[in-house]
């Protein structure tokens, strides 16, 4: 059987650079995925906000870019980091679509976390 940290590391989760940043502690480490859940859904982007007014979505997006950059969960940070770009450069049409193709795989991270929280 898997370790959740397997099963992290599947999904593109860096989890040696995230336990090595919390000094190989990996119950502490294990636990802030609770914490990133919580993040998560505090800060929910919706696919179809609204073009005109993102600001919103620019702080939702830092705070879930910062919380996964913290724990290495690597396509996260990274799709978030594009669509802050994105929205910083005023193409929100484009932001969403990178959004679009983030939220399956964020989906299957969320599934992974609350499973192994359960």
């Amino acid at each position: 059987m898997m370790s959740f940290l397997d099963e992290l590391k599947d999904l593109g989760v860096d989890t040696d650079g995230g336990l090595k940043r919390l000094n190989g502690n990996e119950k502490l480490y294990t636990r802030l995925f609770g914490s990133f859940l919580k993040t998560l859904n505090a800060n929910a982007v919706d696919p179809d906000f609204d073009c005109s007014n993102y600001q919103d979505i620019i702080e939702k997006a830092h705070t879930i870019k910062g919380t996964a950059g913290n724990l290495s969960i690597t396509p996260l940070y990274e799709s978030y980091t594009e669509i802050l770009g994105l929205l910083r450069s005023d193409k929100p049409n484009e932001a969403k679509a990178v959004l679009e193709k983030t939220l399956p795989v964020q989906a299957d991270i969320v599934r992974c976390i609350e499973k192994n929280m359960a």
